[in-house]
């Protein structure tokens, strides 16, 4: 179970680019001396293992005394003065978040609870229900259950509201501590009251928690020879998941002609899932450089051969959401002319973070290194602009009066084709199909049909 409780830029920044990633992909070379078009550069050591920045103090950069005594003044103003009473522990917790959060929007200091929010993000394992919830006007709302997982079991949909969890009522004064509950030891017990979305009716539901797994990976057919690949963010077995899941599909159905590969609102994750990636679609090429003040930050992970698709034509689905590890598959993909990019301009994240510890409970999440696309660029603060650029929009079927006569077939008394089969439908030509995907996404079905073309023209060429 995850909350959404963020504002939409939160949630983008929430998922790190972080710097653990496997040395199969990296190549050692000289550190770049200025151009962004630089060569591969250093190989890093792992990430626990970065090394450590000169001690506070040593060279030119002392610390000034007269900020010492200014922070001590106001540590003491605030533990004497301030309207209630405020512990040294939690006052030194809040000095350094807020040393850490005033360098950039992504750093920031991990206690228990916060590694514990990490490794699950990263992993996508957790013990809880299979739920994803929103808080909304002071409660918490379903925004999906997981299949196979105690929530989808017990009937919990999509739009439910929980009212009261092991019998308390939830209200906004409680909405955070109450939504601690649902997570717990696999096989302990909660009891949910739950609203159906559209009913007044209150359900009371018995659940146990279990080990939930979440899968960043859906592959499915879109058409005959059409493969659509979702990403929803970018965890530790990522890449594996993709490689064995789109196997699958062509096991079944053949090699695709051509594959869409949905990265809108994918908030980022891990860098090595993020090369893996781009090397399933690549046989050679780049794929991202790294670059940091540390000589551990600085490296360049290129392709091997061997492309899930065997150079099928591949459109990358984009907009303002995907962000980090995302823009990475997204750059590579697009610098390599592996692949076209639709939608709109990505979010711009384009720094990598490294989780440092400093003990078995904290550690701190701090920004290391900018990441570079194959073609040198930056897209910190920029994004990947799209090839082809498409306005977010939603479509809707025309009305439109019956058609008595729409084709030769309608007139009286016309002439049969001698060629016609038996029983076959002349009417079902795809447009039914192709409005209930534009109606429903109209940014996928622009896609499939821009990827058609590209299909189409690659067999030509090949004839």
């Amino acid at each position: 179970m995850r909350l959404s409780r963020r504002s939409p830029i939160a949630l983008l920044v929430a998922m790190p680019l972080l710097l653990t990633v496997p040395h199969a992909f990296a190549q050692t070379a000289p550190a770049p001396a200025g151009s962004l078009a630089a060569p591969p550069v250093d190989l890093p050591a792992a990430s626990s293992s970065a090394t450590a920045p000169a001690r506070a103090g040593s060279g030119a950069d002392q610390v000034d005394l007269d900020d010492i005594r200014n922070f001590s003044r106001v540590y003491e103003v605030v533990r004497q003065a301030y309207v209630e009473k405020v512990d040294n522990k939690t006052l030194m917790k809040a000095a350094i978040t807020g040393m850490l959060s005033g360098l950039d929007p992504h750093s920031e200091y991990l206690d228990k609870d916060g590694l514990a929010q990490l490794n699950e993000d990263t992993t996508g394992q957790y013990s809880g229900l299979g739920i994803e919830v929103l808080q909304e006007d002071g409660g918490l709302r379903i925004v999906s259950p997981i299949d196979d997982t105690p929530a989808a079991r017990a009937g919990i949909k999509a739009g439910d509201s929980i009212v009261k969890i092991n019998g308390t009522l939830i209200d906004p004064q409680n909405v955070d501590e109450m939504f601690k509950q649902l997570r717990g030891k696999p096989g302990s017990k909660i009891s949910l009251t739950i609203a159906h979305q559209n009913s007044d009716k209150l359900i009371d539901l018995n659940l146990v928690r279990e080990n939930i797994t979440i899968s960043s990976v859906k592959v499915r057919e879109l058409e005959p020879g059409y493969a659509y690949i979702r990403i929803s963010q970018f965890q530790d077995d990522t890449g594996g998941d993709l490689d064995k899941k789109l196997g699958a599909l062509i096991a079944k159905n053949g090699p695709p002609k051509g594959a869409v590969l949905d990265l809108r609102n994918n908030p980022g994750g891990l860098l090595n899932a993020a090369v893996s990636v781009s090397d399933d679609f690549l046989n050679s090429g780049i794929i991202v450089t790294t670059r940091g003040r540390l000589q551990d930050a600085n490296m360049s992970f290129s392709a091997h051969p061997g492309d899930l698709l065997n150079g099928a034509p591949l459109i990358v689905l984009v907009n303002n959401g995907t962000a980090s590890a995302a823009e990475i598959v997204s750059g590579a993909l697009k610098d390599n002319h592996r692949a076209l990019v639709m939608g709109q301009r990505t979010f711009g994240k384009g720094v990598v973070q490294t989780v440092l510890p400093l003990d078995a409970d904290h550690a701190v999440k701090i920004t290391t290194a900018r990441y570079y696309t194959p073609n040198g660029t930056s897209i910190q603060a920029e994004g990947i602009k799209p090839d082809i650029a498409l306005a977010d929009l939603t479509v809707s079927k025309a009305d439109s009066a019956p058609v008595l006569i729409s084709s030769e077939a309608d007139l009286p008394n016309h002439l049969a084709n001698e060629n016609a089969k038996a029983g076959n439908d002349i009417n079902n030509d795809g447009s039914a199909d192709d409005a209930k995907l534009a109606t429903g996404d109209y940014a996928l079905s622009q896609a499939l049909n821009v990827l058609k073309g590209m299909a189409l023209g690659k067999t030509s060429a090949n004839r």
